[in-house]
């Protein structure tokens, strides 16, 4: 494998070998390739983490949520081998872009943590190589794979909490809840900033009960700065249909900006900030 940071000091191992300092990236102490499928790549600006974006997307995805509007994204043999070092390259070429216009790098999906050791390779050069804001975009159901290391290099988790009942979390995802509340909480415990993605869906996910627990959650934890409310949409229904997929939720309606506002006020209730 390529060195990543040839300058980076090591430290003599007991078998003679020599491993990374502190800030070695989960690849290279594992002597695993970093090569990883991978989806897509762009550039965004405010969905995807603050300020403008390099977003990398990664393929593969242990859920199958009903609203999914990237379900291409779902399997990871979809995707197109690349390596770490064709990523960063690429993101290089805006890096001075993305500093004078804030913001940073995102890794997102997907689930990023389905590829634990590319995810965290990719974070750890973006931000030690490029020096960019880092963000890990995730369902939190694979959190246990997240090692300290991964953490380490990523500045802010974007969270999604999909629902606070189990029944309807289930239903929503396919998997159980559990794995994300308590990689949320483990997050909190490493006081790493976190902001919490929740989408509203009307007959689904908007009993007040449901937005209500969330709400409680996310504010119990302490280190959530930021809740963003998203209103189900149905751009991503095409996809489904190329893909020969029923797309359940055709005639759920999206709902209204009053029902979104309403569902903010129950998080800004509890002290949070939510948009």
């Amino acid at each position: 494998m390529t060195p990543l940071l040839p300058t980076t000091p090591t430290l003599p191992t007991p078998a003679g070998g020599a491993v990374p300092a502190a800030t070695t990236p989960a690849a290279a102490a594992t002597r695993r390739p970093v090569v990883g499928s991978v989806h897509s790549w762009d550039l965004s600006t405010g969905v995807d983490g603050p300020g403008t974006r390099f977003v990398t997307f990664l393929s593969g995805c242990p859920l199958t949520c009903l609203y999914c509007h990237n379900p291409d994204t779902w399997r990871m043999r979809d995707g197109k081998r690349t390596s770490v070092d064709e990523i960063v390259a690429e993101a290089a070429k805006y890096t001075r872009f993305i500093e004078v216009a804030g913001g940073g790098t995102t890794v997102s999906g997907g689930e990023p943590l389905l590829q634990p050791v590319f995810t965290g390779e990719l974070l750890h050069r973006f931000k030690h190589e490029l020096g960019l804001h880092t963000a890990l975009d995730t369902s939190g159901f694979l959190g246990v794979r997240a090692t300290e290391a991964l953490l380490r290099d990523t500045d802010l988790v974007l969270l999604d909490i999909k629902s606070w009942e189990r029944a309807t979390y289930r239903e929503v995802t396919g998997r159980p809840l559990r794995p994300t509340l308590d990689f949320a909480r483990r997050l909190a415990d490493l006081g790493k900033e976190v902001h919490v993605r929740f989408v509203l869906v009307p007959g689904l996910t908007d009993d007040p009960v449901n937005i209500e627990g969330v709400a409680a959650f996310a504010a119990s934890l302490g280190n959530i700065t930021r809740v963003d409310v998203l209103p189900f949409h149905k751009l991503g229904e095409a996809k489904w249909q190329r893909l020969g997929r029923p797309f359940t939720l055709h005639d759920t309606p999206c709902p209204t900006a009053e029902q979104t506002a309403l569902a903010r006020s129950v998080f800004v209730a509890h002290g949070l900030h939510a948009v």
